[in-house]
């Protein structure tokens, strides 16, 4: 119902390990960058998502678990029991490739991007050879707000940017804020 168009700007879809990386505003975000994927890489791509949110139901824990094999991350720390970034590389070196959110959480305000948490960075430097793929996700928050279970039918387009990896000596703070400005570099034009 949304029509997504990827459109492979910085890079092409062949079957390298990638984690994916993308702006947060919907719940159908991860599954629309998933769709899009060619099946030789879907097959292989695990989403990583919030456990809190996922475990709520047994349907949803079904969906996240079983068919979307999804690295389930506590956000609450809290709560946690296992290190976050050590389930991401562990999924890495199981062989899958990522999609993760870093703002952390769905971007509901008018700010472009939330400030990326640092999970992003921590991933980067324990897997340096990993292609990190910036993607723009647009128009999905118009086709699938939030709290509605009923997509509105707009296009939606998925910009794949050139990977990025963390250069030698390079900073957390550096790193995080390139990585965010090679996500919204990729943002369509507003239109008037």
């Amino acid at each position: 119902m949304t029509a997504p168009r990827a459109i492979w700007q910085g890079i092409e879809p062949i079957p390298v390990q990638r984690v994916y990386y993308a702006n947060h505003s919907s719940n159908g975000d991860f599954v629309l960058l998933w769709t899009v994927l060619p099946a030789p890489l879907r097959r292989s791509t695990r989403p990583v998502a919030a456990l809190e949110y996922w475990l709520t139901s047994p349907l949803r824990a079904f969906i996240g678990r079983e068919v979307f094999n999804a690295v389930l991350i506590d956000r609450r720390p809290e709560a946690r029991t296992e290190d976050p970034v050590a389930q991401m590389v562990a999924a890495l070196d199981q062989g899958a490739s990522l999609i993760l959110f870093p703002e952390g959480k769905r971007n509901s305000s008018d700010e472009v991007l939330l400030p990326f948490k640092s999970g992003l960075y921590h991933l980067a430097k324990a897997r340096p050879e990993v292609d990190l793929v910036p993607v723009w996700i647009a128009n999905l928050n118009k086709v699938m707000p939030k709290g509605e279970v009923i997509p509105v039918p707009l296009i939606c387009t998925l910009t794949f940017g050139a990977p990025l990896h963390l250069t030698q000596g390079e900073g957390k703070d550096a790193f995080l804020a390139r990585a965010a400005q090679a996500l919204r570099s990729l943002q369509p034009p507003v239109q008037p």
